[in-house]
């Protein structure tokens, strides 16, 4: 009887250890899943953004192509939206200053996004207001950050004709640019450049183009360049003010500006927007 009564004993203490040992898993589980989650967020927040930030084509790859994927899918929205979002909470309607304050904000601390950034944004500025330009062309609009850096320093009834091959793109600069309070001033057109600037002319009554900002695809800046001059837009004294000619890189077109007679090129040293990688700003003025 009383070794009956040891070996009941043993078999509860071997089930109470057994059913404590799915209670240890569990919680075995929660720290790792909970430990895993905070170093992939670390190495999303902090670690892999440090690491790229000297190395241009990573720097793409990381902010261009992965995060921004990522954050689509998580979000269900797109990176222009958000870019919005972020100016419509936090810019004052009607004050292009806040605008541009909100979105290097959202880009330097948020997410990466391909504007000229505030670094170069300076750069532009300086050209703009030295210039002091009628007619400008923006090659690129993106979501309007450079096209509301440039409109607000220009003088009043000056024309700015910006041209954005993404529809998408464009519905987002449109509202950006109208809650900067430029609109007035901005002509957004959507298309292609190859297309547009032949038309420039007769669509627009333009003459010639006293600033030319080029940010869309590199590689049509020199094919571009030499359809502007074909026809006609460019004038003796017309400043062209190229984007990431170091990063991504436009080697086709620097060959061309800094050794063809028609041009006298300066280089303006920075870096690619929001990070450490060298980029900077080629400026072309057209000599006739």
């Amino acid at each position: 009887m009383q070794k009956s009564l040891q070996q009941t004993a043993r078999g509860g203490e071997k089930r109470t250890g057994s059913g404590a040992c799915p209670h240890m898993m569990w919680l075995t589980l929660l720290y790792g899943c909970t430990g895993g989650a905070a170093l992939l967020y670390a190495l999303y927040r902090w670690v892999i953004p440090a690491a790229v930030q000297y190395h241009g084509g990573l720097a793409l790859i990381w902010h261009d192509v992965i995060v921004e994927r990522m954050l689509d899918t998580l979000t269900q929205s797109t990176r222009p939206q958000r870019l919005l979002g972020a100016v419509q909470k936090n810019a004052t309607r009607g004050d292009p200053c806040s605008v541009v304050k909100a979105i290097d904000h959202f880009c330097r601390h948020k997410e990466w996004a391909m504007n000229v950034g505030d670094e170069k944004g300076c750069i532009l500025d300086s050209v703009v207001s030295e210039i002091n330009p009628a007619t400008v062309l923006e090659l690129g609009t993106y979501c309007g950050y450079s096209t509301v850096r440039i409109a607000s320093r220009l003088p009043p009834h000056a024309k700015l004709i910006t041209l954005e091959f993404n529809p998408d793109f464009a519905v987002i600069a449109r509202q950006v640019i109208a809650w900067a309070g430029v609109e007035e001033k901005v002509q957004l057109v959507e298309g292609a450049s190859g297309d547009w600037i032949p038309k420039m002319k007769e669509q627009f009554g333009i003459k010639t183009f006293d600033l030319v900002f080029l940010d869309h695809w590199k590689d049509r800046y020199l094919p571009d360049t030499k359809l502007m001059e074909e026809c006609g837009l460019l004038r003796k004294g017309s400043v062209l003010l190229a984007d990431n000619v170091i990063c991504p890189g436009t080697p086709e077109y620097l060959e061309y500006v800094r050794n063809s007679p028609r041009y006298e090129s300066r280089y303006f040293k920075s870096h690619l927007e929001y990070t450490k990688v060298e980029d900077g700003l080629e400026k072309s003025v057209f000599l006739g």
